[in-house]
């Protein structure tokens, strides 16, 4: 009898819940930049000897930065990421990055070599 009671329980009862508060504007994610202010491209080399083109020191907002990656993914034709305001591409694309940089009229420096 047990049984009939805690189903009928468990109908009854809705678990509801919300993590953010309600009525809070959505604030613009802060970009972190490089204390030059100057957009730096670099190559590292990551686990299993895989390449990655990092660019550091994009300006603007976070909205602009992610729209500016997916271009720069875009036209190199391969993945990426973007972490903490660097945004990683997947091997070495160095060229076009700079190129695409320059087309759009942002100046960049090679770091490393």
């Amino acid at each position: 009898m047990w049984y009939k009671n805690s189903v009928s329980r468990r109908e009854e009862s809705r678990l509801v819940y919300s993590t953010g508060g309600e009525g809070e504007p959505a604030r613009p994610t802060p970009v972190a930049r490089t204390d030059s202010g100057q957009i730096r491209i670099r190559l590292d080399r990551r686990a299993s000897n895989r390449v990655v083109t990092v660019v550091t020191g994009l300006p603007g907002p976070a909205a602009a930065i992610a729209a500016l990656a997916r271009s720069l993914k875009l036209a190199c034709g391969t993945g990426g990421t973007l972490k903490d305001g660097a945004l990683e591409l997947q091997g070495d694309h160095r060229d076009k990055v700079e190129a695409v940089l320059g087309a759009a009229g942002l100046k960049s420096k090679r770091s490393g070599g």
